[in-house]
């Protein structure tokens, strides 16, 4: 079977649902890419449409987006391109669905700090915080990953701080 490979630059547009499956885990959230184009009249860049995608990933790529990836995030996912049609209320309506093989935070317009995850360290579902909840959860455990933030430095943002277990804190924990 012919697969369409695609690369898409955009921004994540809700939080990752990670799940484990008998298959090992998997990953879904919603990726939004916005066409922009050079306005000569207004001598500025315009935005154009945008376009939607459902980005899904298994195994270790699922936990380690789950791990480094927060909405709002610029992303590069390479991937598996899939167009389905279902019928819902009686319309018929169309899905674009993309698979990723690869995905990382898209550096022109930030930095990222990468952290090996090696095999035999536990998975952040197995460990827990002090107060019995799962590593990073609780207050701030929604921070970013490393990424630039509004202040445009490396770190976490908001105000998950570095003892908040944002998510790249969780990022070393998984198993690949």
């Amino acid at each position: 079977m012919n697969d369409t490979m695609v690369t898409v630059v955009g921004n994540v547009a809700t939080s990752v649902d990670y799940r484990d499956t008998a298959m090992g885990g998997v990953a879904k959230f919603r990726f939004a890419a916005t066409a922009r184009r050079w306005d000569r009249e207004k001598a500025a860049w315009a935005d154009g449409h945008t376009s939607f995608y459902t980005v899904s990933a298994w195994r270790a790529l699922a936990a380690n987006l789950a791990a480094s990836v927060s909405v709002g995030d610029p992303l590069v996912v390479h991937g598996r391109l899939r167009v389905r049609e279902e019928d819902w209320d009686g319309q018929r309506r169309t899905f674009v669905d993309l698979e990723a093989s690869a995905a990382g935070h898209d550096l022109t317009r930030g930095t990222s700090a990468f952290r090996r995850v090696m095999k035999g360290e536990p998975r952040a579902a197995d460990r827990t915080g002090d107060g019995g909840e799962p590593a990073g959860a609780g207050s701030g455990g929604g921070g970013a990953t490393g990424t630039t933030g509004t202040t445009g430095t490396t770190g976490t943002t908001g105000s998950a701080g570095a003892a908040g277990g944002g998510a790249a804190d969780r990022q070393a924990e998984l198993v690949s």
